[in-house]
């Protein structure tokens, strides 16, 4: 599906890699053991979780939740829920009825190694575990971060956005540069959005706060599209043209370090991943 936008990572830095160590110690812990009855559903999720990715939706989350004064540490349920269901998004995107990929991250798909209906349950599973982390207790606004993350993963989100994309598919007259925007806006930007939202919902932001950042992510999320679109020489990318996409990106990218710029150091982490997303494109 990408090349380079998914591949790589973002810039070393000490905080970066603390962060990312962080989660990934967090998701190593809280998934279920390989050896747990039923293995096959427990070793695929691992596999799916445990291969790679940026950690950029949860990342954002625990920035979004700095940027308004708490600690990372108090958004880390939800970042993970968050790695949870963008990977089960990608296990059911890679299925012979949506995408019908052999590859994920320089490895086989889900279902390539574990079969077509363990990758189903698999992306159910998933989804479904990270609604039980969002359930913990201690989570700052657990009410309205679930509310956000259902939101944005239905049809008025991920799944409508994965709907559009497959009738794009099947109808190719539809994919206009309109119909294209609304998928993106859907399939990427929703969950981009909700990371931020959910994570300064977990640091208790104020509602001007809220207001600000869901501003910054609604800038990110379709720059991110669009500059996967442009690796991939796709979607909008076509659509629009290359050169008009890649303006298009960069101006959102301008648009978005502008936004966090009032809300002063405490930002640090929101730029240093929009400043590697602008460097991708």
């Amino acid at each position: 599906m990408t090349t380079l936008l998914k591949t790589t990572r973002h810039p070393k830095t000490l905080h970066l890699d603390r962060l990312t160590s962080l989660v990934d110690r967090e998701l190593e812990r809280a998934l279920p053991k390989s050896s747990l009855s039923p293995q096959v559903v427990h070793e695929a999720m691992r596999y799916c979780v445990l291969s790679g990715g940026k950690r950029f939706r949860p990342l954002l989350c625990l920035g979004a939740c700095e940027a308004v004064g708490g600690s990372a540490r108090q958004a880390l349920s939800v970042a993970c829920a968050l790695e949870l269901i963008h990977t089960y998004s990608l296990v059911h995107d890679d299925l012979p009825a949506m995408d019908n990929a052999d590859e994920r991250r320089g490895q086989p798909t889900c279902h390539r190694k574990f079969g077509e209906g363990n990758a189903v349950l698999v992306g159910d599973a998933l989804l479904t575990l990270a609604f039980e982390w969002l359930g913990h207790n201690g989570i700052p606004n657990a009410l309205a971060i679930i509310q956000t993350l259902g939101r944005s993963c239905g049809t008025v989100g991920l799944i409508g956005g994965q709907i559009l994309d497959l009738q794009a598919i099947s109808q190719p007259r539809m994919s206009t540069e309109r119909t294209l925007t609304d998928i993106a806006e859907r399939k990427t930007a929703a969950l981009i959005i909700a990371s931020v939202v959910t994570g300064a919902l977990a640091g208790r932001a104020t509602v001007a706060q809220l207001r600000q950042l869901k501003r910054y992510a609604q800038h990110v999320g379709l720059a991110f599209q669009l500059i996967d679109d442009l690796h991939d020489r796709d979607g909008l990318a076509q659509a629009m043209g290359i050169e008009a996409a890649r303006t298009h990106a960069q101006r959102l990218i301008t648009r978005a370090l502008a936004t966090l710029a009032p809300m002063g150091p405490r930002t640090q982490t929101l730029r240093q991943l929009t400043t590697w997303l602008q460097t991708t494109a």
